[in-house]
């Protein structure tokens, strides 16, 4: 087996290991582009892992963003596979660097006592740690199309964000994060200390209703343009957010338990939604 291919192959386990959601929707590209979405994928994962179990966080992602800036000018260490697939992959397609740089500045938004006050707040957290991704990704799965594609690409973003956070909001907590924006819990009246005696009540449900409905917002600005992918992409792209707008679902039927239980969509339902594209 060639380095790259197994480089490649040590991508693909930390993706199925780690989103089975993305796996999912994401194993349906051409060879090709599926190796080099696994390979963007390894790096936001480290970075990723750097912020929510680094020993020391902030030196670490320090040091793994001069690490980045060396391996844009061709210089990294080929010991370490997941640069070894970056590399072929940045050779392969025209990437966008600095989404994987406002990346890197999105996880280090987490190491501060950052205080959402507005929604506006959020969404700026959510282009950086989520809308990048997708711009990342647009190179490989709409070579060529990238400024048609751009801005619902980040609307796309916003929509998985917002459901990340709705989905993991008991999990956040423990880690000492909240990303509601102040503004929602005083509309509705909704302590800090409700949310740490885990009070699914009216007021939460409220709040979590209307992030959900601007979630679900995002989704429908970006299915816009999701014509404009390339064949090959499209079920991939969609089937995503598809499966990642049902996230949304699952928590409503299990009454908004989002603080003792993690909420994900069955392998069956999975296919339905998958096989169910046009």
């Amino acid at each position: 087996m060639s380095r790259i291919s197994e480089a490649y192959d040590q991508c693909e386990n930390i993706i199925k290991l780690h989103s089975k959601t993305f796996y999912r929707a994401f194993s349906l590209l051409p060879k090709d582009q599926k190796k080099a979405v696994w390979a963007v994928y390894s790096f936001c994962r480290k970075v990723d892992d750097i912020v929510d179990e680094g020993m020391s966080p902030s030196e670490e992602l320090s040091q793994f963003e001069v690490e980045f800036e060396s391996f844009l000018k061709g210089d990294y260490n080929q010991n370490e596979l997941m640069w070894v697939a970056l590399d072929d992959v940045f050779k392969r397609y025209n990437m966008d660097v600095q989404s994987f740089r406002d990346m890197i500045k999105g996880q280090r938004m987490d190491l501060g006592e950052r205080v959402y006050v507005k929604m506006d707040d959020v969404l700026d957290y959510s282009y950086h740690v989520a809308s990048t991704v997708g711009l990342m990704l647009l190179p490989i799965l709409a070579p060529g199309k990238e400024q048609y594609l751009r801005e619902d690409g980040i609307h796309l973003g916003y929509a998985m964000q917002l459901t990340n956070i709705l989905r993991d909001i008991g999990e956040d907590l423990e880690r000492g994060r909240l990303y509601i924006p102040q503004d929602l819990l005083v509309k509705y009246e909704y302590t800090i200390n409700d949310l740490v005696e885990h009070r699914a009540n009216e007021a939460f449900c409220s709040i979590w209703e209307e992030m959900a409905e601007l979630a679900e917002d995002y989704y429908d600005k970006a299915f816009r343009t999701m014509h404009l992918y390339p064949v090959y992409s499209r079920t991939p792209v969609k089937g995503a957010a598809l499966l990642y707008r049902a996230i949304l679902d699952e928590v409503r039927g299990n009454h908004y338990n989002v603080f003792s239980k993690k909420h994900f969509v069955s392998r069956d339902a999975k296919e339905k939604i998958i096989s169910s594209i046009s």
